[in-house]
């Protein structure tokens, strides 16, 4: 790169930033002044309230007011009713102003004033209206006459001044705080739009000129991607060619393996057989130095010599060894047969035709019916979609997770076993679940690896099924994954291309 294309790549870059700073920076400011001034129209609205509230509050006073005297003069129950309604609502009316006027202490103060004003106006109300009630209308009418209910009511009326008079101090301000956030946060935007207009014709100009360099970058692309197509394919080439080699190698070690095992095992039948001419032996040797009496004449070859003592142990230790050296070889004659077969299926050429999956799960599922009646187990096969692919790979994917499934089921518990299928995007989605033991999560990677198990190995197997398994299924262009936890069943999803056309994931393995 160029010192001019280095200082142009710097500059854009710097250009950027700079944009990207500019515009978080008037995004950050446009939503806390939107905040604020939606905080200061709410202040400004609370204060109305207040207002309003202390108005119909007064009005309410008023009016029972006025119902009580009505009601004095004439004991009609219409005016009564009015009262009562009044009075109902008064007690209410003040606990909300009480409420909506917490943010302020001093009108908290005049709220505490006013409500004593109001309930002791009301005591009086009350008071008129039980002597009427109890036939005493002249008392009644003399003490509203003489009484100081004006005082009263001019009380509540200058507690009411006050409280409006705080509020309109409260209204004057907060008005004008919201209009200065309003202003402030237009000047932002306005400011905000001016800079972001001018990296914009900025950002043109330097736009023209990349897009210059741009055009030579790409002239330059086409000619190294003329080459490009070869050289992949040169090590596509090389990759298959050393997939080749380590196949071969993996036969050439397993086979070569086999020839000394062999020997092993050979010599391993010689020292069983030696052993019973060994402590025969033994065993003579000591009836002849404790004068015993010898074997009788009829005893087989074969007879079990009769040992005490520590010959007893070194016939017991012997013994056990070879047992362990005997399934030692079997065991490393399971593995090395299971590389070759390992081997063996790398090798094979995979044929695609279409498949009816239902079908060939089906015939599965009758080869394993005996297995599935010692198990206790049932094992349903639902709809299915045909697809096209390797017959004996499916095969061996579903007869593989069908025995896993058998084979891992909970001891006393009915094993319930399900395959199903269906269709998504173009590719066939199966699942095999079961009921079974199910698999610790932190083991879902481990059961894929080769010579690889999982939880207790109370089961024959070498652990390469699933290893197996995933390689077939990638092989066929798809994917594999499972789903489990201990002691709640297991699900294993398979997922594979409905029309496999061999030219892809197998090419390459």
């Amino acid at each position: 790169m160029t010192a001019i294309s280095r200082r142009r790549a710097v500059l854009q870059i710097l250009l950027l930033s700079v944009g990207f700073v500019v515009l978080v920076a008037i995004s950050v400011a446009s939503v806390v002044l939107v905040n604020k001034a939606r905080d200061d129209n709410a202040k400004v609205v609370h204060t109305v309230e207040v207002e309003s509230q202390l108005a119909n509050l007064l009005l309410e006073i008023r009016r029972a007011e006025s119902a009580t005297r009505a009601y004095l003069l004439t004991s009609a129950p219409s005016y009564l009713a009015e009262y009562q309604q009044a009075a109902a609502g008064i007690p209410a009316a003040l606990d909300h102003l009480a409420r909506i006027t917490t943010d302020n202490p001093a009108q908290v103060a005049n709220g505490a004033r006013l409500k004593a004003a109001v309930d002791k106006r009301l005591a009086e109300f009350a008071l008129g209206i039980e002597r009427v009630q109890n036939n005493d209308a002249a008392t009644s009418i003399a003490l509203l006459r003489n009484s100081p209910s004006t005082d009263a009511m001019e009380t509540i009326e200058r507690i009411g001044r006050d409280m409006r008079a705080e509020e309109d101090r409260q209204f004057a301000m907060r008005r004008a705080t919201a209009d200065q956030t309003q202003v402030l946060a237009s000047s932002v935007t306005i400011a905000g739009s001016c800079m972001v207009l001018a990296l914009a014709a900025f950002s043109l100009v330097l736009l023209r000129r990349s897009s210059r360099v741009r055009d030579e970058a790409a002239a330059q692309l086409r000619d190294i991607n003329i080459t490009l197509e070869t050289t992949v394919d040169e090590r596509t080439a090389d990759l298959r060619e050393a997939n080749e080699e380590i196949q071969r190698f993996a036969y050439i070690v397993s086979h070569d393996l086999r020839s000394p095992l062999v020997n092993i095992m050979g010599f391993t039948s010689e020292l069983e057989e030696l052993r019973g001419d060994i402590f025969k032996r033994i065993a003579t040797l000591n009836r002849s130095a404790s004068l015993a009496p010898a074997m009788p004449d009829d005893a087989t070859d074969t007879a079990e010599p009769t040992l005490e003592g520590a010959d007893k142990q070194l016939s017991d230790d012997f013994t056990e060894s070879l047992g362990f050296i005997k399934s030692s070889i079997a065991k490393m004659d399971r593995l090395i047969s299971a590389i070759l077969n390992l081997t063996r299926e790398g090798r094979r050429e995979f044929k695609p035709e279409r498949i009816d999956v239902h079908e060939l799960i089906d015939g599965i599922v009758k080869t394993v019916a005996h297995q599935a009646t010692e198990a206790n187990a049932t094992i349903a096969v639902g709809a299915m979609p045909d697809l096209v692919s390797d017959r004996l790979a499916l095969e061996q994917i579903f007869s593989n997770l069908i025995d896993n499934a058998l084979k891992y089921l909970r001891d006393g518990v009915p094993g319930e076993i399900s395959i199903g299928g269906r269709i998504k995007l173009g590719f066939a989605i199966f699942e095999v679940t079961d009921n079974g033991r199910g698999i610790d999560p932190k083991d879902h990677q481990r059961i894929f690896d080769l010579f690889r198990r999982a939880g207790t190995q109370d089961k024959p197997g070498q652990g390469i099924g699933l290893a197996h398994v995933r390689a077939l299924v990638r092989r066929l262009g798809g994917t594999m994954s499972v789903a489990s936890e201990l002691n709640s069943g297991s699900t294993f999803t398979i997922t594979l291309p409905m029309k496999w056309t061999g030219k892809n994931r197998d090419k390459a393995a």
